[in-house]
């Protein structure tokens, strides 16, 4: 199978973000804690996020430099995967409302600066 374009990762990445900012629109930390419906959806997104990141780096390991904060996206990828029982509801929704719209908009810019891709088939 032919590896995808860095471009569908960035846009895979930029979507999913999107998602977690819609999902937390008008909602607070309490709303957050509450909801497992919303805890699930905005923890895939991150998941889904991480992993298209790590995919993009894997493919063009330059991409780092426009996107400063993808070590960090990466690694909290992994702890929501793989350390579940150690994530406080309130580091995800720190995480969500205080970095992610800055990864957002670089990833925006970037993927903007290279052109759309096709997504594949």
């Amino acid at each position: 199978m032919r590896p995808r374009d860095v471009r569908v990762y960035l846009q895979d990445l930029v979507t999913a973000a999107d998602a977690i900012g819609g999902f937390i629109a008008d909602r607070t930390l309490d709303d957050y804690k509450a909801d497992l419906m919303l805890r699930s959806a905005v923890e895939r997104q991150f998941e889904i996020l991480g992993e298209a990141l790590a995919r993009a780096l894997r493919l063009d390991p330059e991409l780092q430099e426009s996107l400063p904060a993808s070590r960090g996206a990466i690694d909290f990828r992994n702890v929501i995967a793989h350390e579940y029982d150690a994530l406080a509801a309130a580091t995800v929704w720190d995480v969500a409302r205080n970095e992610l719209p800055t990864l957002a908009t670089d990833a925006a810019a970037e993927l903007a600066r290279r052109g759309a891709a096709e997504r594949p088939r």
